[in-house]
């Protein structure tokens, strides 16, 4: 009898030996990401990608702004930042290297890197793309985005009411969505005060060419713009360019006044703080879901820059009430009835324009002067 008990423990414990390997093998409860491989709540690697220096005072800098900040509010975070990565294949090629690096999540900041960003996530299935502005139905990638316009309905304001020839200009890189979306705003907010208002809209067909940029606020200025802008990677160019005319400016991605303290209007600035970190956290703890991430004025992710001291008070508390009414939701910058300089009607009597329309724009309201090349 006690030789059966003995060989019945002993069987217990080899068949224990066996069971409990494979059972921590197979967890019953999956603690880690559907993508992105890292499990629930560990500090993850994540990729950067800009298309130009983070030196340039504009739009990477921004970007490489909230990358910091990210490693700061998120212990235990490590970044990889690739900047000057042109959109073509080697974005596909940096992306690559930075998966074989054990980065799990990939921000592609530049408009121009979704067709590489699509190729890397098809490859990739357990790391996760995010790209800026442009969507995509991969189930491992989504988008981000800001509504940059906003701020800039009221940067409007403040040049229509500053302008004395009612030319105003505004120079860009390539006519993608969401400079037009920066254009129609701005556009809006000056006629708002000032229906005499043009704003006359020049096309670099680059992110960054400081000669053509040069060139390109020089021609504005001999045809009588008074206050000019640019939507460029960097913005210093064009307004060194305008200071030395004398001509104000107001500005766009972040706030120049320390740069142009003479002539500097206002502007619009980015703080992409809370959407990388809101996008990293949701990875880290397994809770990403593909699809559009949309951040506003509301969010903090935008806003209206400082007022320059040529700015006079009543000129300022316009703009800062403007500002104040698109945040709360009681001004929507793109609701019909609204049409397009054509004439066209693009948005019916309390029509509001959808993310999706927003992402299309291809269209100029009434008051811009300029060409509109077909991308």
């Amino acid at each position: 009898m006690r030789k059966i008990v003995v060989f019945r423990f002993l069987l217990i414990i080899l068949i224990s030996s066996v069971l409990l390997p494979l059972e921590a093998a197979n967890p019953s409860t999956d603690t880690r990401a559907e993508a992105g491989g890292a499990s629930a709540g560990a500090p993850i690697k994540v990729g950067f990608l800009t298309v130009g220096p983070v030196s340039d005072c504009g739009y990477n800098y921004s970007h490489n702004v909230g990358r910091l900040a990210l490693e700061s509010n998120l212990p235990g975070t490590k970044t990889t930042l690739a900047e000057n990565v042109p959109e073509n294949a080697d974005a596909a090629r940096v992306m690559e290297r930075m998966v074989a690096q054990g980065n799990k999540l990939i921000f592609c900041t530049a408009y121009g890197y979704l067709e590489s960003g699509e190729k890397v996530a098809s490859h990739h299935p357990d790391a996760i793309i995010m790209q800026a502005w442009r969507p995509t139905n991969l189930k491992n990638m989504g988008t981000f985005a800001v509504y940059q316009y906003e701020p800039l309905y009221a940067v409007g304001i403040v040049a229509g009411r500053m302008t004395k020839t009612n030319k105003l200009g505004f120079i860009c890189g390539h006519p993608v969505p969401n400079l037009l979306q920066n254009i129609n705003a701005f556009t809006l907010g000056a006629r708002s005060v000032n229906p005499n208002v043009k704003v006359h809209v020049v096309w670099t067909n680059s992110w960054s060419d400081p000669a053509m940029e040069a060139e390109s606020a020089k021609s504005l200025i001999e045809r009588g713009v008074d206050v000019l802008g640019s939507a460029l990677d960097n913005p210093l160019t064009v307004l060194k360019t305008a200071q030395r005319s004398h001509v104000m400016v107001f500005g766009t991605y972040a706030d120049m006044q320390r740069e142009i303290p003479d002539d500097w209007t206002t502007g619009s600035c980015w703080n992409w703080d809370k959407p990388y970190l809101e996008i990293t956290k949701s990875v880290q703890n397994g809770t990403w879901k593909p699809g559009s991430r949309w951040y506003g004025i509301k969010d903090g992710a935008v806003a209206l820059a400082s007022f320059g001291k040529i700015v006079p008070k009543d000129v300022k508390e316009q703009a800062i009430a403007a500002n104040a009414k698109v945040k709360s939701g009681q001004k929507i910058i793109f609701q019909g009835p609204l049409e397009d300089r054509e004439g066209v009607m693009r948005l019916t009597g309390g029509q509001i324009a959808t993310e999706k329309s927003l992402a299309e724009m291809n269209w100029f309201v009434k008051g811009v002067e300029g060409a509109l090349p077909k991308k």
